[in-house]
């Protein structure tokens, strides 16, 4: 069974999901059953709200994927989303911890499905990282599949 995770821009046009759930329907169709996302920025919020719709439908799971034990945290959890603070983040200090749940959340993955138009942040420095990890990585914002190796 694989598994699929996320990162794009925090100011990630809404119009992208119509793309957005072909692509994660097509994984789901491939196999992919376990999909992780984080909380931060509107494409996490877009591919959060695709995967709770799928989740009904298909045999999917996913899980919110947390930095921190937060507001943000329990508003999510209230929301009904499933969340997950993997081990050994709560030993990382704040200002790492977005970072280390991004490295963790590629380690977990087969797959990036990702929204990265700028060559610099956080979304296109974690997708550069899934490249250099031989994961395979679909960009929204480029339409092209890209695999290391």
């Amino acid at each position: 069974m694989s598994a699929c995770t996320f990162f794009g821009h925090g100011d990630c046009p809404d119009n992208i999901r119509p793309q957005l759930k072909d692509a994660i329907l097509s994984l789901a169709e491939s196999g992919v059953r376990d999909f992780y996302v984080g909380c931060n920025g509107n494409f996490d919020k877009l591919v959060r709200s695709v995967l709770r719709e799928f989740s009904s439908e298909n045999a999917l799971r996913y899980a919110v994927v947390l930095a921190y034990l937060d507001e943000r945290a329990a508003a999510l959890h209230k929301e009904g989303y499933p969340t997950l603070f993997p081990e050994g983040l709560e030993d990382v200090p704040p200002r790492f911890a977005i970072s280390w749940r991004n490295k963790w959340m590629i380690k977990k993955s087969d797959y990036v499905l990702c929204y990265v138009k700028y060559s610099f942040g956080g979304a296109a420095k974690f997708r550069e990282s899934a490249i250099k990890q031989g994961k395979t990585v679909m960009d929204l914002a480029e339409q092209r599949p890209s695999t290391n190796g």
